[in-house]
């Protein structure tokens, strides 16, 4: 069965009334975080649409490179997104929601993260009302401030992003505490550790990017000490 059967069957379970923060509470056990993922940023990212107004073209093609959707499935995909634009919940109690589904998980916090600010810039602009939005989305899945920092500096090309940023390491540190850290988000990075933590096989392309950004940095580090 396809994580999209999965996700309609999870969506057929709602009693009539219920939204999708039913949902949340519902999907905690492993088999099941797979399709709690995806549910979970199909409905923020719906959420964010309203951040700055629309929802973009790019924006759609951005969350078709997050998951594959097969073209018989993406009635379902827009049924999710649908019930949650209409939604009469705010998406702090969304993220309130996906906090206590994923408990002490922040790695999967994390990943989820990743593809909404992957999503919000998928039209080149990063919008001051999606900042706000992904803060506090990120201040309520409990992130340290230097993961969200991690994230932006990667995804919002203010500038060239700062490597130590990029890591979350401090300039600081000595060459072998930040290898070890490296050494980290790369094993944290590879797909089994990811499946592992319940991001669905269909969003596992986003470590792909991820490890590009964390072994530019690494090596844009490692050339600055050896200079």
């Amino acid at each position: 069965m396809s994580i999209w059967s999965r996700i309609a069957d999870a969506l057929s379970a709602l009693a009539s009334g219920e939204g999708l923060t039913a949902v949340f509470d519902r999907l905690r056990s492993p088999p099941e975080k797979t399709v709690a993922f995806t549910i979970a940023v199909i409905a923020l990212s719906a959420k964010m649409a309203k951040a700055d107004g629309l929802v973009t073209r790019d924006e759609v093609m951005a969350f078709r490179e997050v998951f594959h959707i097969p073209r018989e499935d993406e009635e379902g995909a827009a049924r999710v997104f649908n019930l949650a634009r209409q939604d009469v919940a705010g998406f702090e109690e969304y993220a309130k929601r996906i906090r206590a589904m994923f408990g002490q998980d922040q790695g999967t916090l994390c990943d989820l993260m990743e593809g909404l600010f992957h999503i919000a810039m998928a039209d080149g602009t990063y919008h001051p009302g999606e900042d706000a939005f992904l803060l506090r989305v990120a201040e309520i899945f409990d992130l340290p401030d230097g993961s969200f920092r991690r994230l932006k500096s990667r995804f919002v090309p203010d500038a060239a992003p700062d490597p130590y940023d990029v890591l979350g390491v401090e300039p600081g540190m000595t060459l072998k505490e930040i290898r070890a850290t490296w050494r980290q988000l790369v094993r944290e990075s590879h797909p089994d550790r990811m499946i592992a933590r319940g991001v669905p096989e269909e969003a596992v392309k986003l470590s792909e990017r991820r490890l590009i950004d964390i072994n530019r940095a690494w090596e844009e580090i490692a050339a600055r000490e050896h200079a």
